[in-house]
């Protein structure tokens, strides 16, 4: 993330190497996206083609970027209103997206005394540590839309910083909080609509959030430390019932040779899902049970080694990780998760879907031969199978459910997989 993020200080630095064109569409294109950090460089880009524009007394350019200053800021909850007060004079007839104004609150600069307006609906009414997380609390309920969180690395300082800007209003001064082992914690009043939080320290920090109504938990740890804490959380919570004594073999599709799907910046499913796959053991060896896996690092092995590993650890369950793969036309209407267990299935999409993750073993093996090895199946294990994969399914959306709208039920499904 921070090498990406480096990356964008670069462009910075070569901004007028592009053409006033090509920035236009570089800042649209970024437009396009929901991730934070572009929406920022889209901001940062129509700023600096506003600047030109005026320069140049370029009246046509200085109206798109101030549309895509007026668009980005809005997204970002950016106080842009001078910029729409400028915009309306050069095109009257536009209308702008901005939102409407909220009460307004007063906030005092510590800079100068004069009295600034704040335009929040939101204020918050503490800030203070809670069994190790910062608990921001606000007097009123607060929306995904209004927090925005990103990260910067400056390379000549090393020094890392994760900035939280909230929509909202502080009734105080600019604070700065203290937490052991952090270089400095400053909260204050970005702009009039928006306050800052931001968390500095030397080394990598690992920063988690959560949103719960008026609240906003954060979790402030040091990266190398977190590892270590999660192996020590494996043997805090020793097994307490019989029924946890089972083992669990987990199969981190692909690898080596086989990537895998290969999908968006390359992303290689056999590297995604073993990230998933360490995960998941990590949490089941917390709840006592006994895990393996059938690679635990980016090397090949066949199918048929797989299952006999498993066997030979006599295994109880045996679940495979992958990443669904999809069209690129398709790419951006997809979404959700399936759970598939062993069956001898005669749907065609199944077979298809089978036969692709089977090939590495199986395609010397014809038809009869795969209906043939597929009868030495267990009807019994199918069955405890299928009620597994429903029970997964559905613990799997009511957890999604939690954090995201509009989950698609892939629903649970049989194949012959090997």
């Amino acid at each position: 993330m921070f090498r990406l993020l480096s990356l964008f200080f670069i462009f910075v630095v070569s901004l007028h190497a592009l053409s006033d064109t090509a920035l236009l569409k570089r800042a649209d294109g970024f437009m396009k996206t929901n991730q934070k950090s572009d929406q920022f460089r889209a901001y940062n880009d129509y700023k600096n083609l506003y600047l030109r524009s005026v320069m140049s007394e370029n009246e046509k350019l200085q109206i798109s970027s101030l549309k895509g200053i007026l668009k980005s800021g809005d997204k970002l909850h950016i106080d842009v209103s001078k910029y729409k007060k400028e915009l309306s004079t050069l095109k009257p007839s536009y209308k702008t997206t901005v939102k409407t104004k909220p009460k307004k609150s007063v906030y005092t600069s510590k800079k100068n005394k004069k009295k600034i307006k704040v335009k929040s609906s939101h204020k918050l009414k503490s800030a203070i540590f809670k069994n190790e997380k910062l608990v921001l609390d606000f007097d009123k309920t607060l929306s995904s839309k209004q927090v925005n969180y990103f990260t910067l690395f400056d390379p000549k300082k090393k020094l890392y910083k994760y900035v939280f800007d909230i929509h909202a209003a502080m009734l105080t001064k600019s604070r700065t909080l203290r937490k052991k082992g952090i270089k400095r914690i400053k909260l204050a009043q970005y702009n009039p609509s928006t306050l800052r939080l931001v968390i500095e320290d030397n080394k990598k920090l690992s920063v988690r959030f959560s949103k719960s109504l008026d609240k906003l938990s954060i979790s402030i740890k040091d990266a190398k430390a977190k590892a270590s804490h999660a192996k020590n959380d494996e043997k805090k919570y020793a097994p307490s019932r019989l029924d946890r004594n089972k083992v669990i073999v987990i199969d981190a599709g692909h690898g080596g040779k086989d990537p895998g799907a290969v999908g968006y910046r390359k992303y290689r499913e056999k590297v995604v899902v073993i990230q998933i796959a360490k995960q998941v053991r990590s949490i089941l060896k917390s709840r006592g049970y006994k895990v393996y896996m059938t690679r635990d690092r980016d090397k090949f092995v066949k199918l048929s080694n797989r299952t006999k590993y498993a066997n030979k650890k006599n295994a109880d369950i045996f679940i495979s990780i992958h990443a669904n793969a999809v069209g690129k036309k398709n790419a951006k209407k997809v979404h959700g998760l399936e759970c598939y267990f062993l069956s001898k299935s005669r749907s065609k999409r199944a077979k298809r879907v089978a036969a692709k993750e089977n090939s590495a073993d199986l395609s010397d093996m014809n038809y009869y031969g795969k209906q043939s090895f597929l009868n030495t199946i267990n009807s019994h294990n199918m069955v405890a199978s299928n009620k597994l994969a429903i029970d997964l399914q559905r613990g799997m959306l009511g957890s999604l459910k939690k954090s995201y709208k509009n989950v698609h039920d892939g629903g649970v499904r049989e194949g012959p997989f090997l």
